[in-house]
């Protein structure tokens, strides 16, 4: 396991739950995923990389009620708290090394990769490539260059990169939509979050 996976599994990974265990983000998300809404009457299964508590899965069901939901996190506390909600199947441990035989329309990070190594960024690309039906959606902060910054003080734990134009051009997809999330909108504030949706061809 590396330093970032134990930050996350750790106790800064379980003070991030009462931090962010908040209605306006939930409400936030339900604005951000309404956007996407067209395409979720397209599909039957979404999968979330780094899930959390499932505040955006959360959104999802309330937007799509009849889509199954499916999450994995690396933090046993979050998934404890996701379980009791009931919306989801969902799995502990890290993504890198989780196996399936089953496909997922739509496969997504919110604010997931920008944690990740960047050297193992690629198992990652891989993972959500091969675990997808149809879709992929990466909302992360966006770079033009791979950069790091300190995340609350800490070295390593952040990264910044452009995630969607590395997977389209390692993989079969298309850009199907993109935007932008802004941390002062006056309703709905979320981070400074650039989020695209790819199609595999």
């Amino acid at each position: 396991m590396n330093e970032q996976e134990k930050f996350w599994k750790g106790n800064f990974g379980n003070n991030y739950i009462s931090r962010n265990n908040d209605e306006n983000i939930l409400n936030s998300n339900i604005a951000f995923f309404k956007k996407l809404k067209k395409y979720f009457l397209k599909i039957d299964s979404v999968f979330e990389v780094g899930c959390n508590i499932g505040l955006n899965l959360q959104a999802i069901n309330k937007i799509a009620p009849k889509i199954k939901l499916y999450g994995i996190d690396i933090n046993k506390k979050s998934i404890e708290i996701l379980n009791k909600k009931k919306i989801s199947k969902n799995y502990l441990g890290t993504f890198k090394n989780f196996k399936s035989s089953k496909r997922y329309d739509l496969v997504f990070t919110k604010g997931v990769l920008i944690h990740i190594d960047p050297h193992e960024l690629k198992k990652y690309y891989k993972q959500i490539y091969e675990l997808s039906n149809k879709y992929i959606l990466l909302v992360e902060y966006f770079n033009p260059t791979p950069i790091k910054i300190n995340y609350r003080k800490f070295k390593n734990k952040l990264f910044k990169r452009d995630f969607a134009g590395e997977m389209l051009n390692d993989y079969n997809l298309n850009l199907v939509d993109y935007g932008f999330l802004y941390k002062n909108d006056y309703k709905y504030p979320q981070d400074n979050l650039t989020w695209f949706l790819l199609k595999k061809l």
